[in-house]
């Protein structure tokens, strides 16, 4: 039979993820939150929200999440730029979706929020480790 557990390296990068992801995520919706409550409109509140969240998700990724991997330099902040920004339009889209497609509540936004923050978190974690922060060979 075939041990199908995670290799412990992926459970830790996992754990450092979901940390650091949900500090970012609060700099994200904090600063959503902010700007919505200054009058921006939504969608530029998120987007400049977003920014910041991925800012600082990649200084602590980088750091602390996958210290391990091969560092090569401009390349792996061009890949870190290019996987953000896709997957900031697949997280203001999805947002922008959802706040049309969701009824009035005052848990509105904040749903439409968890829901493109959810999409984009998993898009990231898989190809940061993969494609990003791969490991050195």
């Amino acid at each position: 039979m075939t041990d199908v557990r995670p290799a412990p390296d992926v459970v830790r990068q996992l754990v450092r993820f979901a940390l650091v992801g949900g500090f970012c995520a609060l700099v994200d919706f904090g600063l959503y939150w902010l700007l919505l409550q200054a009058g921006l409109w939504e969608h530029a509140a998120k987007a400049l929200s977003f920014i910041a969240g991925t800012t600082t998700a990649y200084f602590l990724n980088k750091r602390f999440t996958f210290a391990d991997a091969a560092d090569r330099g401009a390349a792996q902040a061009g890949g870190f730029a290019v996987l953000y920004t896709v997957t900031f339009f697949v997280n203001v889209g999805a947002n922008a979706l959802m706040l049309h497609l969701l009824p009035e509540s005052p848990w509105r936004v904040a749903t439409a929020w968890v829901i493109a923050q959810g999409l984009a978190t998993t898009i990231n974690f898989v190809l940061l480790r993969t494609v990003v922060f791969r490991a050195g060979r």
